[in-house]
């Protein structure tokens, strides 16, 4: 990253790239730094000679819920965007010759990092790997497509029995591309895949490309994967407001019913035949005789439904009350 921010902020507005992750900063320290248009990087490194692990945003920045710094080789970002939750996780693999113990180091921070994620959230890993996981899927469909490139080596299968441990999907496997935009990693007659994009298999339908972009020179061998993700939102269900037990007005339909009902209905009045003034306590009273008479059944009222039980057959139960009292008037 050194001399190169600006370059790097000015390749992802023009590219339109929204969230990059980059590996080998070598930057020492611990900081989230302006690197020019609006973007920012958030890295974490701790020599200024050798690896280090970074996330660049520009539009996201203010979504940035958590960030967590595991080592020089593993970091993770948390964003909040669209009442979606989306962990974003950099990752630079140790080199082929490296020794045993690094290797697994790294495997077991990343492999902490996932599974503290929710399952509910998604997640998107972008990593040098530094391993190939080889052209065909044969016996690893479930985690990767067809379209690879050469042949897997010791350190791909790590990377895709990551995959497998973790439930997710190899992206840049499942487009088929030129080899030209499958190709990470060039140096002199060498060309190889060791750069990988993984999300979660259930997220899979929210992408819709992964290639890698060519004509770029802010990293002299490695080439940037891009992957295009469309973050499906949820409805909610509109809430009602009430749950209750639903009167079974519909009862007075029968005449022996409708006479019980009257009966009870001038005893909670206290006798009365002309309904009383204060038309909220007629309906409470009204309402409360319904549910010991009647009975309830369960059932759910919407907001705007407030005089739902007020029907024709209650009105035509409490007819000759209110003849009574227009007579009165």
């Amino acid at each position: 990253m050194t001399g190169k921010g600006r370059e790097l902020a000015d390749m992802m507005e023009r590219r339109k790239v929204d969230i990059l992750c980059v590996q080998e900063t070598r930057w020492k320290g611990s900081k989230a730094r302006s690197i020019g248009a609006g973007f920012k990087l958030f890295y974490y490194g701790v020599d200024s000679k050798r690896n280090g692990v970074g996330v660049v945003l520009e539009e996201f920045v203010r979504n940035v819920l958590e960030v967590k710094r595991v080592s020089d080789r593993v970091m993770s970002l948390k964003l909040e965007t669209e009442r979606v939750m989306l962990n974003v996780v950099s990752g630079y693999v140790p080199q082929v010759g490296c020794d045993l113990e690094e290797k697994e180091r790294f495997w077991s921070e990343l492999d902490e990092v996932i599974e503290n994620i929710p399952t509910g959230e998604r997640v998107v890993t972008g990593a040098d790997f530094n391993g190939h996981v080889g052209e065909g899927n044969t016996g690893d469909e479930e985690v990767m497509g067809k379209f690879g490139v050469k042949e897997r080596n010791l350190e791909g299968q790590m990377v895709v029995d990551f995959a497998k441990r973790m439930d997710m999907a190899v992206v840049n496997t499942y487009f088929q591309k030129r080899e030209e935009h499958r190709v990470t990693y060039k140096s002199g007659g060498r060309s190889t895949q060791v750069e990988y994009i993984l999300c979660r298999r259930g997220s899979l339908k929210e992408i819709s490309d992964c290639k890698v972009v060519v004509g770029e020179s802010v990293a002299r061998q490695h080439r940037m994967v891009v992957c295009r993700m469309t973050l499906m939102v949820c409805k909610r269900k509109r809430s009602k407001i009430e749950i209750e037990k639903k009167t079974k007005w519909w009862k007075l339909e029968k005449e022996e019913c409708c006479e019980d009902f009257r009966q009870k209905l001038r005893q909670a009045l206290g006798g009365q035949v002309v309904l009383p003034d204060d038309r909220e306590t007629t309906a409470e009273v009204i309402r409360v005789t319904g549910r010991k008479v009647l009975a309830v059944s369960s059932g759910r009222r919407k907001e705007d439904e407030e005089t739902w039980w007020w029907n024709e057959g209650v009105q035509d139960s409490l007819l000759s009350q209110e003849e009574v009292r227009h007579g009165q008037d």
